[in-house]
């Protein structure tokens, strides 16, 4: 395993993520779409097959599709992403830049496929809703709160799968085909629970990379990107994955 080959995994499992969870997300708000109105639960379960997908195609890179579970697994004293791909800076830096390029993709994918749907009138802050997180209620200090616990709650719960599968507790993780499962009904599972406030971002690539998509495409009556509150949706799920990959090697 090669570096080259972590990106392309990672961009592509993050790619298909970004296409299947905004995909759901304008079926069931846009207008005139055939899941118009589907509700939140709707989303939810879209949101946790989209990541199942996502985990499936990218066994290759572990199926990180997070920097949140990238930096989680870093600091948790993990010596390999996967076999052969140390934890360094490098690594670091190609599981992010790959996670962030291809939930950009997987943003102008989704918009391709809603482009007719999209060009029809609607509130700007439901186009934006289709690519980005937003707060029902507007409180950065509690936003970024609400942010840090769902990511940790992810992050933790991931983290806790390398223990079960590697001798030497924390020496690798790889989500695979049993995590891909697990994953996705636990990404469900935080978006009913703790999902209300914020939207559950739990991932600052699916926030900034189809966030700034939405800042570029020519949609109609598209309005503000809202960067006022961009740094929540990217530093809450940081510092709940940091946590969480502190946390894990004491109690695993």
């Amino acid at each position: 395993m090669n570096l080259g080959d972590i990106f392309l995994s990672e961009m592509v499992g993050t790619a298909l993520l970004l296409l299947l969870g905004a995909g759901v997300v304008a079926n069931a708000i846009l207008p005139r779409t055939k899941g118009n109105n589907a509700g939140w639960l709707a989303i939810n379960w879209g949101w946790g097959l989209a990541v199942f997908a996502g985990v499936l195609v990218s066994y290759k890179s572990g199926a990180h599709l997070n920097p949140a579970v990238t930096l989680g697994i870093a600091v948790s004293g993990a010596d390999e992403f996967v076999a052969g791909v140390p934890v360094d800076a490098a690594s670091i830096s190609v599981y992010m830049l790959a996670q962030l390029l291809g939930a950009f993709i997987g943003a102008v994918l989704a918009w391709l496929t809603y482009k007719k749907h999209f060009d029809q009138e609607a509130p700007a802050g439901v186009k934006l809703g289709v690519f980005s997180t937003g707060p029902e209620i507007r409180s950065y200090f509690w936003n970024l709160v609400t942010e840090i616990v769902g990511t940790f709650v992810l992050v933790y719960v991931v983290l806790s799968i390398g223990p079960a599968g590697e001798a030497s507790g924390l020496a690798s993780v790889n989500l695979g085909w049993l995590g891909a499962l697990g994953v996705a009904l636990l990404v469900v599972g935080i978006g009913v629970s703790l999902g209300g406030p914020t939207g559950y971002a739990i991932n600052p690539a699916r926030d900034l990379g189809p966030r700034i998509a939405h800042a570029i495409l020519p949609i109609p009556g598209k309005g503000s990107s809202d960067w006022a509150y961009a740094w929540v949706p990217v530093i809450g799920p940081l510092i709940g994955g940091v946590a969480a990959g502190l946390l894990a090697p004491l109690t695993f």
